[in-house]
């Protein structure tokens, strides 16, 4: 897909899967490619598109150079389903919640899936209207092990405690009615990319 093909719609089809993974990405790195695998064949993924944000808005300093990131991730993610979008600049957003609600008017058809790590599901409520993200799209969180335990206990979790469904179940969470979310645990990567830029 090319950085424009999210924005017109390039080969989207009534009925796809479509599993979107923001982050600044900054840099990408192995636990970032376990939560796209993970989600890709445990939901049954047509697509994992990774959003690669201009700017992280809970981080006071600034992201490390755009181009850089981008091509960091299209490195990274190479396998077949992954695709890599520049789609939050295009539509000048790093809310979610306008890049969802975007996708959801322009793709009606299309089953769009949020995917994030635990880290992200303990601290979704500080993102812009997060309730609201949980109530227009399924998510999927994947474990990450430093997280496990916070995300569980999180605020988002436990607000939205009756919208969970089980792993087990997790194949079926593209084609649920939001609310609707699940927990997935795997094999795990403790990479995190501050630790990685701490070590160059």
């Amino acid at each position: 897909m090319s950085r424009a093909g999210a924005l017109r719609g390039d080969g989207l089809a009534r009925g796809m899967r479509i599993g979107l993974f923001g982050g600044s990405f900054d840099p990408p790195h192995a636990g970032h490619l376990h939560v796209a695998r993970t989600a890709l064949r445990r939901l049954g993924l047509n697509q994992v598109w990774w959003l690669v944000s201009p700017q992280n808005p809970l981080k006071t300093s600034p992201s490390g150079d755009f181009q850089r990131r981008f091509n960091a991730v299209r490195t990274l993610a190479t396998q077949p389903g992954m695709h890599i979008t520049d789609i939050e600049s295009r539509l000048g957003t790093t809310r979610t919640i306008d890049l969802l609600t975007h996708l959801k008017t322009r793709h009606p058809g299309v089953h769009f899936v949020w995917l994030m790590g635990a880290d992200n599901l303990a601290g979704i409520h500080r993102w812009a209207h997060w309730p609201q993200i949980f109530r227009s799209v399924p998510v999927a969180v994947i474990a990450r092990p430093q997280d496990a335990v916070r995300a569980r206990l999180s605020r988002a979790a436990t607000q939205f405690a009756t919208s969970r469904i089980r792993e087990s179940e997790a194949a079926a969470l593209p084609l649920q009615s939001a609310p609707a979310w699940t927990y997935l645990t795997e094999r795990l990567h403790s990479h995190s990319s501050t630790a990685l830029r701490a070590r160059h």
